[in-house]
């Protein structure tokens, strides 16, 4: 009898849609909330909206992120701020995706976005530069640095100067 049931519940299950997909040909799409790989994002100027402030490395409960900051100059200006991240480095390996570093950035300059594929071949592989996190900016923006009148700055916000 038990055979029967077992049986019965085979052949059932053999007429059900599949629910495997065949990766990588087939993809899943991510829901709107899930945590990926970090992206550090510009301003629609083309500066950096990432001020060094390393808010986002004390916020981090694996310590996976490493910020070193260094002053902006009228010659090289990256950001709107005082400062800039000179070196910006994360630590895939030790990174949970908890989304802390979001969450504690005052600019909003690093974000979680939805690419999940991230495979390495080694422990450096695995330590994602600024070169490799920041976003190319926008078209027509121009790139960092980029030299500003003395005493004054461009802000994020298109066609305004104010002066330091």
């Amino acid at each position: 009898m038990n055979i029967i049931r077992g049986l019965t519940t085979v052949l059932k299950q053999s007429f059900e849609p599949k629910v495997t997909i065949q990766y990588p040909e087939q993809e899943r799409p991510v829901r709107e909330r899930f945590k990926g790989r970090h992206a550090l994002k510009r301003y629609d100027n083309g500066l950096e909206k990432c001020i060094g402030c390393a808010l986002c490395a004390a916020a981090c409960p694996a310590d996976a992120i490493w910020v070193e900051a260094s002053e902006n100059t009228d010659e090289q200006r990256f950001s709107p701020g005082e400062r800039y991240a000179k070196t910006y480095e994360i630590n895939m390996l030790r990174c949970i995706f908890c989304g802390y570093c979001e969450d504690a950035c005052p600019t909003e300059a690093i974000v979680l976005e939805h690419d999940y594929r991230l495979s390495f071949q080694d422990r450096r592989d695995a330590i994602y530069t600024k070169d490799m996190l920041i976003d190319p900016p926008a078209p027509g923006a121009p790139e960092t640095p980029q030299q500003t009148e003395p005493g004054k700055f461009t802000r994020a916000i298109p066609d305004m100067e104010d002066p330091l």
